[in-house]
């Protein structure tokens, strides 16, 4: 089951994305996929590439580009991770004016948890803006889906 919500507050001109989704899989087990940054390239939709920059046991600093017809943006974040029920991940360079999101994991059984992603950002103005929001929102609203569909390939279901 997944849930889905998509505001847009025009006067604020932010977009806040909301999803989630319960799985047959552990708490750590998802976690442990959200954090695999380095993996994002093999199955997150237009992510062409991704970088750990810095990483410790509560901490991670990570690169991401994002492309498709031509169209690439490239952002860094900085995570704090509290494992295995949350990532905070705060905007440290790239076009958005403002950035935050967090994912959330909480355990339901042991082999079950619900994921959830809550994400809010707001595009630069400028001309390019206009083409980088619609590609950043495609791949936000498809993440835990993304993540729903690793799981199973990596740990079976």
């Amino acid at each position: 089951m997944v849930a889905v919500r998509i505001l847009r507050w025009r006067a604020y001109l932010a977009t806040v994305i909301e999803r989630s989704a319960l799985v047959m899989h552990s708490a750590e087990q998802m976690f442990d996929l959200v954090n695999d940054v380095a993996a994002y390239p093999q199955f997150v939709n237009y992510c062409s590439s991704s970088e750990i920059i810095a990483a410790d046991e509560g901490s991670m600093r990570a690169r991401l580009r994002l492309q498709k017809a031509g169209l690439s943006v490239e952002f860094v974040t900085s995570n704090v991770l509290q494992r295995p029920s949350s990532i905070v991940m705060r905007l440290e360079e790239g076009p958005f004016s403002a950035f935050a999101g967090e994912w959330q994991f909480t355990a339901l059984q042991e082999d079950a948890c619900k994921v959830a992603l809550n994400m809010q950002f707001s595009m630069n103005k400028g001309g390019l803006s206009m083409l980088v929001a619609p590609l950043f929102e495609s791949v936000a609203d498809r993440l835990v889906a993304s993540f729903c569909d690793r799981a199973k390939v990596v740990y079976g279901g």
